[in-house]
């Protein structure tokens, strides 16, 4: 009888492996086959313009005779709207999650908790609205601008979208410390103040990067709130008042327009390709932080 169940519970095992391993397959099978189509469709810009002209060029006008392919203002809207939205949005999502994780009463971590969660969930095209409805008018009035929609403004509503982002995944980390660091910490006469930022917060830097990072690679890869909100210009920009499309922007506003197969479409997919390794990178530098700060919290501890 226990031989029979355990080869029963053995088969029932093999089988759940199985049934995983083939997901995890067909996951990585769709993906390459995206990877593989946005390439077969990107290439093929480069018989007209060639790298350099389309990752430097400053010119961004698909439908002029002759056309411009130069995607550099957009490749430069997407990066300063990225770094103004994390000067907001990193303090204030890992300052929350330390907050949250270790000084909140109850009360106050019950309530902050699923409200910082409950961001997450509000549709990018809400947020987009409320940029362009509440938030643009204002700005205009306030710095007397011809327009709301700018790079502040998309900054500030990317960061509103990444901070729950950035402060869920950096809480997290802070709860995996073990509980024996802050006992220790608190034997030796420490203060709250002190185990929070001189042993905890070392102790969970590594998953507190990778939220940081992984915050900002959503805010750069963003697509409804700039279209919505960062103005549409496809200039290089001067202040932070002035407006930008990031890549992602132009990629929804102009793709329904372009014709199938035309150096505009592959153009756009392109774009595509410049934004996937972009993102890719961003990933990639999580993972070697991560990895760099285990690595010398182990050497250290």
């Amino acid at each position: 009888m226990n031989s029979n169940t355990a080869m029963s519970r053995a088969l029932k095992e093999k089988i759940i492996k199985n049934v995983l391993f083939l997901f995890a397959l067909v996951s990585i099978i769709v993906l390459a086959l995206i990877i593989i189509f946005l390439f077969m469709e990107g290439v093929p810009i480069f018989g007209v313009v060639s790298l350099k002209g389309f990752l430097f060029g400053t010119e961004w006008y698909p439908t002029y005779d002759p056309p411009e392919f130069g995607i550099w203002p957009l490749i430069v809207g997407s990066i300063v709207v990225t770094f103004f939205s994390a000067l907001i949005a990193v303090p204030l999502g890992v300052l929350s999650a330390i907050y949250i994780a270790e000084l909140a009463p109850p009360l106050v971590k019950e309530i902050f908790k699923p409200v910082i969660e409950l961001l997450a969930g509000l549709p990018s095209v809400v947020l987009g609205f409320f940029g362009m409805a509440i938030l643009a008018p204002w700005l205009q009035q306030t710095f007397d601008l011809p327009t709301g929609l700018n790079i502040l403004n998309a900054s500030l509503i990317l960061a509103l979208m990444a901070i729950p982002t950035i402060s869920s995944i950096a809480e997290d980390a802070l709860y995996s410390v073990p509980q024996e660091f802050k006992e220790a910490s608190y034997a030796l006469g420490a203060t709250p103040f002190e185990t929070v930022t001189k042993v905890v917060v070392p102790a969970a830097l590594s998953g507190i990067s990778t939220a940081v990072i992984l915050g900002m690679a959503r805010a750069i890869g963003e697509t409804m709130v700039v279209l919505m909100v960062a103005g549409g210009a496809a200039a290089i920009p001067e202040s932070i008042f002035d407006s930008v499309r990031p890549m992602p922007a132009s990629i929804a506003a102009e793709m329904g327009e372009a014709p199938f197969r035309s150096d505009h479409y592959h153009a756009l997919f392109a774009t595509g390709i410049v934004l996937f390794f972009m993102t890719l990178g961003f990933n990639l530098f999580a993972d070697y932080i991560s990895h760099k700060f285990k690595e010398v919290g182990s050497a250290t501890l």
